[in-house]
């Protein structure tokens, strides 16, 4: 149930790429500690689907299809996210497109589409949210990264440098918005995404091993482990945070 008065009360959050896994957790997080959310994914289906999850919960929540990797999108949902609620406080951006090739077999498509939809899109929201921030006196930008870049994974060139360039911008931002009480941080997680629920299904014993050699012995939850951080990132308990790598890898 969405907690009365709770950490987030009266704060308006934007979630890309909310329309399941990690996103769809930070959103339920989010509207447990009573923020109203916006909910944004391409798919308009997923956004509704997830904001009726949300309204059940007691939630203010607004879905909005949105491809992060257009700007105008992205300037369209951040309009109706203050047109709807008056403000912004909280911008999660997590979508991002991805794909597994060698560095030797990496294209110039493959790394559009990581481009596009990681670092472009996430520059794209932050510059739109920016002004909104600044006028409610401050506020909470968490944007994802990935250990597979930070570690250097095998095929995962294209998107290492995708989510390397995101937390180069994030440090920037966090030093340039500081100034207007804007807080700038970037999130590792280790979650049970999609993808990670696929491969779990096709590869079980895999999974099982990878799971079990993590020192907390187990993959994340998308809403109690990476999106109740996510909270503590866009709340008050983390508010002089900013410009940091948060890795929540179960230890990996």
């Amino acid at each position: 149930m969405t907690a009365v008065g709770g950490r987030l009360a009266g704060k308006v959050a934007l979630v890309t790429g909310a329309g399941q896994g990690i996103g769809r957790g930070v959103a339920l997080a989010l509207a447990k500690e009573s923020a109203s959310v916006v909910v944004a994914a391409r798919t308009t289906g997923a956004v509704e689907k997830v904001a009726a999850e949300l309204a059940e919960l007691g939630a203010a929540a607004l879905p909005v299809a949105c491809d992060v990797g257009e700007r105008s999108q992205v300037d369209a949902a951040v309009a109706r996210a203050v047109e709807r609620f008056g403000r912004l406080d909280v911008l999660v951006n997590n979508a991002q497109s991805s794909g597994q090739q060698r560095v030797v077999d990496v294209t110039d498509d493959d790394v559009a589409l990581c481009w596009r939809s990681g670092p472009m899109g996430t520059l794209y929201a932050m510059q739109a949210a920016l002004p909104h921030l600044r006028a409610a006196g401050g506020g909470s930008i968490v944007n994802f990264g990935s250990s597979a870049a930070t570690d250097g994974e095998p095929g995962f060139g294209a998107y290492a440098m995708a989510k390397e360039a995101i937390r180069g911008l994030s440090r920037v931002a966090a030093r340039e918005w500081g100034r207007y009480g804007i807080r700038v941080n970037v999130v590792l997680p280790n979650a049970l995404s999609p993808s990670a629920e696929r491969y779990a299904h096709e590869h079980p014993e895999r999974f099982a091993a990878m799971a079990a050699a993590l020192p907390l012995g187990r993959v994340g939850d998308p809403e109690l482990d990476i999106g109740r951080a996510v909270v503590a990132l866009a709340a008050d308990d983390l508010a002089y945070l900013t410009g940091q790598t948060l890795r929540l890898t179960g230890g990996g």
